[in-house]
């Protein structure tokens, strides 16, 4: 497997580190931050880490084989983009860049409802490849005209169950994050050191809610931005409105946001085709369980009844490999390629998958893990 990447960053720190200096504070905090003190947001990387897999060295192996086969696709290693909201504010460009980057090396990117590239954008640039994640709108109708929209375009659709409330984000609070960001004094001051994100944001616009562009009013300042998000985004996901999108939608339905057996149980009643055990990045509920520590008992009761994926926490590809030998049978991130596009811009994509792939090779040769699948039988089980 041959692979190209920047060597002054052959790690995510070191990408995270180089992006730091490069996205003005208040979008990065947004990136990097999670809910109230944060700590769910570091138990979940932590508690991926306590993870421990047994190398064998005297086996007779041939060669590793990344290839895995997720909704009738083959994909080309077991992970994925995860949905990011904002993606434009972090970085210009930046879904658009991830989602080129996704289809040139045969990984899934999945869009979010409140990311700054439309549907038919991104379609065009994966051909038809990339999944949408629906923020449930709590108006029915507007739901209907975005499912529909995703329909002509996508095969996948994703529904976030895990924010019926927004999460209480102190570092947001306090830089007054609003999309267009709000022009304090701080904040012009932070773009002002940040020149190549103000230059890049000048040339490619203004970022905005793209996906959501058709239904907002013209016109609208930022008050009035923020009483219409609040407003169409004031739903709780429950059991009817999946079932009524079960019934919609004809392509493979997962819902994302799956923390506990019960949910996932609900969530195979109800006919989906995979869950993504996940608790937002640690940036919705700070008293909850990491989603490695859900995940075990959620692959071993249900894992042989649908597909079964996790996100939150997963930095690197040794990280990757433990969340697989843990149960998963792919995974997805957010902040890992964030980080990368904030460092390389527009090669931070491409950059950022071929560490990762590189990364879970050489893990998978270590241990002797020729296939994907294998990794369950690699985990140390602790008494």
């Amino acid at each position: 497997m041959k692979l190209k990447y920047n060597p002054r960053y052959p790690s995510v720190d070191d990408l995270r580190n180089r992006a730091k200096s490069k996205v003005p504070g208040f979008a990065f905090d947004y990136l990097d931050g999670g809910c109230n003190e944060e700590i769910n947001l570091r138990k979940n990387t932590a508690e991926i880490r306590e993870i421990e897999l047994m190398p064998q060295y005297l086996n007779v192996f041939d060669k590793i084989d990344m290839k895995t086969e997720l909704f009738g696709h083959v994909y080309d290693a077991p992970f994925g983009i995860a949905p990011v909201g904002l993606q434009g504010l972090i970085w210009p460009n930046a879904p658009e860049i991830l989602a080129r980057a996704a289809f040139k090396q045969n990984i899934p990117f999945i869009l979010s409802t409140v990311s700054t590239s439309s549907i038919e954008k991104v379609s065009e640039l994966t051909e038809g490849r990339a999944w949408f994640q629906l923020y449930h709108p709590a108006d029915n109708t507007l739901r209907d005209k975005i499912i529909q929209r995703a329909a002509e375009h996508c095969p996948v659709l994703v529904i976030l169950s895990d924010v019926p409330t927004f999460g209480y984000r102190n570092k947001e609070i306090k830089n007054g994050l609003a999309m267009p960001p709000r022009m304090t004094l701080k904040n012009i001051i932070q773009i002002m050191g940040r020149p190549d994100w103000a230059i890049k944001t000048l040339v490619h616009g203004q970022p905005s809610f793209q996906v959501l562009k058709p239904y907002m009013p013209k016109g609208m300042n930022m008050h009035h931005l923020g009483l219409f998000m609040n407003k169409t985004f004031n739903g709780r996901l429950n059991e009817e409105k999946v079932k009524a999108i079960r019934d919609m939608w004809k392509g493979k339905l997962v819902i994302k946001g799956i923390a506990s057996e019960a949910d996932a149980e609900k969530a195979i009643r109800l006919g989906m085709d995979g869950i993504i055990v996940s608790n937002h990045g640690g940036r919705q509920l700070d008293a909850g369980p990491s989603s490695i520590k859900v995940l075990s008992g959620i692959a071993a009761k249900y894992g042989d009844k649908i597909k079964v994926m996790m996100d939150s926490g997963i930095r690197t590809g040794p990280d990757i490999a433990r969340a697989l030998a843990t149960g998963a049978q792919f995974t997805f991130m957010g902040r890992t390629f964030m980080y990368g596009v904030g460092a390389l811009g527009k090669e931070g994509g491409n950059h950022t998958i071929s560490i990762l792939k590189t990364q879970l090779q050489q893990v998978m040769e270590q241990i002797c893990c020729e296939k994907v699948s294998d990794f369950p039988n690699h985990l140390i089980k602790r008494r």
